[in-house]
């Protein structure tokens, strides 16, 4: 792995991988849903749509057409603290690669006109989205741990701003936001450093200002208020859909190696605790898994159960039972082996294509990490203690839960008492 810095704060980090006939290239901005006021909700996810529909050098059809025509995936994606747009291409195509999805990034136009028609394109995506219940008691959840703040927020944003978003809004947040010094330039694969830096220069030329200054990550540290209570959101579904859990450590923070191992043994997989219990001994749900997130300066941790209606009540009494089993006796030794097991294997596993690997470095640059090889990684989650796992147990675990549920249930007041 190599890093370069260029004058004006453009960072760029690459991973060579031997054997490999592909590179992964991609640009990722420190902006996301996090940056947004709650009037202006969805636009950092908006704008990622809208560089796509062209820039004073291609129209949106040579943009795709150009990746395309070499069998290479352009795409991009928009999370709560960065958007990240990104090719993967043949090694001999990588020249284009940074061309393209430089000038995606550093040039578009944002016309009146892209902007309406995109309009729908988006509400069409927040309708989607709406009609999967088991992605929706997600953003329901956050809504309920992290309240009004931006973490609570759905990254989509809602019709109502959505239709209200102007254009003009739309490209300020775009001309303010999106400066080289708060980009980081990842790229893996069959590549060479050096062509990539002398690649990089030249499509970022015009753009690049020499005074300017890496933009440090966003600070850590800052715990933003927390909600509590219960969520239920009355849907006519056939199954109900629910969400329990607590707040979770910043994504920065060295008992994250613990709580991977934690969130896996508990609810990782079908040897899991909570699919033990809840699925194979009692045939209460069919999906059950227990999950985990950090962020610059907080998390959440949180178990998703989707069963039918009628079994909510006993699968939360389960999910409480178990948790509070945690808490008190902790993870046996063959639970944490195997929890063990699953991390490394799911580390190493998921670093086998150029894209994963890209991912992993550039996501260490942005959020101002140390970054660690795979050894180093593996020799992180091999050296977690039983005790460190109990503690991590006890400390996230042992406060008020937070609920959040959708299903056909008018009166919230039945799950009164139930966390």
């Amino acid at each position: 792995m190599r890093r370069t810095v260029l004058p004006g704060g453009l960072r760029i980090i690459t991973e060579q991988v031997p054997g490999v006939r592909s590179v992964a290239f991609g640009i990722w901005v420190a902006v996301g849903s996090r940056d947004e006021t709650a009037a202006a909700m969805g636009s950092a996810h908006y704008l990622e749509h809208l560089l796509f529909k062209g820039t004073s050098r291609r129209s949106a059809l040579e943009i795709s057409a150009s990746i395309e025509a070499v069998g290479g995936d352009l795409n991009a994606f928009t999370t709560k603290e960065y958007t990240c747009y990104y090719a993967r291409v043949l090694d001999v195509d990588l020249p284009l690669a940074i061309e393209v999805v430089s000038d995606v990034v550093n040039d578009a136009l944002i016309r009146p006109d892209d902007v309406e028609a995109e309009r729908g394109v988006i509400l069409e995506e927040i309708a989607m989205h709406d009609d999967d219940p088991s992605d929706v008691v997600h953003d329901e959840f956050a809504s309920v741990l992290f309240e009004d703040s931006a973490l609570g927020r759905p990254v989509l944003g809602t019709i109502e701003t959505i239709e209200a978003i102007p254009r003009a809004a739309i490209n300020r947040f775009y001309r303010g936001r999106y400066k080289p010094q708060a980009m980081v330039i990842a790229a893996a694969g069959n590549l060479d450093h050096d062509l990539v830096v002398k690649l990089v220069k030249k499509a970022f030329a015009e753009y690049l200002d020499e005074a300017a200054e890496v933009q440090p990550a966003r600070k850590r540290g800052q715990k933003i208020g927390h909600g509590s209570g219960i969520k239920v959101n009355n849907r006519p579904t056939e199954q109900a859909h629910l969400v329990l859990g607590v707040p979770g450590p910043a994504r920065s923070d060295e008992r994250r190696y613990a709580l991977a191992v934690l969130t896996t043994a508990f609810g990782g997989g079908m040897s899991s605790r909570l699919f033990q219990e809840i699925r194979e001994k009692r045939g209460l749900a069919y999906s059950v898994y227990a999950f985990s997130q950090g962020f610059a300066d907080d998390g959440m941790f949180g178990i998703y159960v989707g069963c039918l209606p009628n079994k909510v009540k006993t699968v939360l009494e389960v999910c409480r039972a178990e948790l509070q089993s945690l808490i008190s006796g902790g993870l046996s030794k063959d639970e944490i082996e195997r929890g063990k097991g699953q991390v490394r294997g799911s580390t190493v596993l998921g670093q086998e294509d150029t894209g994963a690997r890209m991912t992993r470095i550039a996501r260490s640059e942005l959020h101002d990490e140390p970054l660690l090889c795979i050894d180093q990684l593996l020799a992180k989650v091999d050296a977690v203690t039983p005790e460190e796992i109990n503690a991590v147990a006890i400390d996230l675990l042992d406060t008020q839960l937070r609920l959040a549920i959708i299903g056909p249930f008018e009166d919230e007041t039945v799950f009164t008492g139930t966390i």
